[in-house]
């Protein structure tokens, strides 16, 4: 099954602010692994997390993470942000729900 991909305003800008050589290499990962197999749950590429209404699922795409949402046909990428930045940034969202 082919999933949609939607980004949200917030991810489009996540993106944006990527460095120039990054920004392809997440945008092929986005394509490769979430457009047919976003739950597909491995060691070293995607999470299922715990304990979180939003959101689901997270992606490393070496020093990238992105966190998405997944319904019956729907890939909602919420962020995509550094994994600095990726604790905090789940810290925030869980606080603003």
């Amino acid at each position: 099954m082919r999933f949609e991909v939607v980004l949200a305003p917030e991810a489009v800008e996540d993106i944006r602010r990527l460095r120039a050589h990054v920004r392809p290499i997440v945008r092929d990962a986005i394509e490769r692994h979430l457009r047919h197999t976003p739950t597909l749950v491995s060691k070293s590429r995607i999470k299922r997390l715990r304990g979180r209404a939003r959101p689901q699922y997270r992606l490393r795409v070496g020093e990238v993470r992105v966190f998405y949402d997944v319904t019956k046909s729907t890939v909602e990428i919420l962020a995509v942000v550094s994994k600095a930045d990726a604790v905090a940034w789940l810290q925030w969202v869980g606080g603003h729900r």
